[in-house]
């Protein structure tokens, strides 16, 4: 790990890849001390938010270990319902070499995680297990993508809260309320949530 000072009362600390980076998330989550005041995961970072104390909360950052995938807490995956009608649907198929069942079989079967959030609020990135659904976003972005898209994007699926530009791969649907400002904690998908595709 590099870490970084970003500003005086965070730090950056940066790993070399998606795996690491989330294996070193849960266990600074697990393992939080009081001078911390957040912990914001990214694809290869994590900042930690603190109340000034550096160089205690430097030294529990550098002796923490990673968890293991294994250690995860056994919570219910959380389930969203999908309808697979998404415009790129028969093209993620044809970019993967499977059929249009078998990309939804693929994308339903397995336990999606969060990785971490961004790019709009609500937004999770999502990695599972089957790389089979690893495909390249489109090379023309949409001006608007509808709020409740299901899409496909490198090593990631994601649902998108809002209507907004986009150019993920779009294979469904669904009603889910991803944020709602009402709810604590507003975004349904946070990192380390596990989350599982449910077919309508």
């Amino acid at each position: 790990m590099i870490v970084h000072d970003a500003g005086d009362r965070a730090l950056l600390v940066e790993f070399p890849d998606l795996t690491e980076t989330m294996a070193f998330y849960r266990a600074l989550a697990d393992s939080t001390i009081e001078d911390v005041e957040d912990l914001v995961p990214a694809a290869r970072t994590v900042l930690v938010r603190h109340n000034g104390n550096r160089d205690r909360v430097l030294t529990w950052v550098r002796d923490t270990e990673p968890s293991e995938a294994t250690t995860e807490l056994t919570v219910e995956p959380i389930v969203i319902p999908v309808v697979y009608d998404g415009d790129d649907l028969h093209d993620v198929a044809d970019a993967t070499g499977l059929t249009v069942a078998e990309v939804v079989s693929a994308h339903s079967e397995q336990t999606w995680t969060v990785a971490f959030g961004g790019f709009a609020p609500g937004f999770g990135y999502l990695v599972g297990t089957d790389a089979r659904l690893h495909v390249p976003r489109r090379t023309r972005p949409r001006t608007t993508v509808p709020a409740g898209a299901v899409g496909l994007a490198g090593e990631f699926s994601g649902v998108y809260p809002r209507s907004s530009p986009g150019g993920w791969q779009l294979i469904g649907s669904t009603d889910a309320p991803l944020w709602d400002a009402q709810r604590d904690p507003p975004a349904m998908l946070r990192p380390g949530v596990t989350v599982r595709f449910e077919k309508l």
